[in-house]
C-alpha cells in the first residue's frame, strides 16, 4: 500500500512560481513512476508530468515542457512538481499518481492517486 498527500498549492500571480510535493509512505515507492496531473473545473483530468522509479526519465505534456520541472527525492519518499512561469490556464487542482511507467500517462492504470492540492493563478 501506498498512500499519496500532496501538499504546496496556494494561489499565485501570473508569471510567478509554486513547488508542489507529495509524499509518499509505503517502502515499495522507487518501485513506482510517479506523475502529476491536473484538473481544471469543468474540464476532464490531463496529465502534466511522469518521472520513473529511479528517476532517470521524465516525460511531459506539451502544455507544461520548459515550465515545470518533475523530480523525485526517493530517500525522503517525495515527489516534487516545479512551477514556473504560471498561467492562468494552469489553475487546477494538482493530483500526484503512483503506477507503472508505461501506463502512467494515459491514466490507462493507476496504482495509487493523492488528493489533490489547489493551484491558483491569477492574472
Amino acid at each position: 500500500q501506498v498512500q499519496l498527500a500532496e501538499s504546496g498549492g496556494g494561489l499565485v500571480q501570473a508569471g510567478g512560481s509554486l513547488r508542489l510535493s507529495c509524499a509518499a509512505s509505503g517502502r515499495t515507492f522507487s518501485s513506482y513512476a510517479m506523475a502529476w496531473f491536473r484538473q481544471a473545473p469543468g474540464k476532464e483530468r490531463e496529465f502534466v508530468a511522469a518521472i520513473s522509479g529511479g528517476g532517470g526519465r521524465t516525460y511531459y505534456a506539451d502544455s507544461v515542457k520548459g515550465r515545470f520541472t518533475i523530480s523525485r527525492d526517493n530517500a525522503k519518499i517525495t515527489v516534487y512538481l516545479q512551477m514556473n512561469s504560471l498561467k492562468p490556464e494552469d489553475t487546477a487542482v494538482y493530483y500526484c499518481a503512483a503506477g507503472s511507467w508505461v501506463t502512467i500517462a494515459s491514466q490507462a492504470r493507476i496504482d495509487y492517486w493523492g488528493q489533490g492540492t489547489q493551484v491558483t493563478v491569477s492574472s
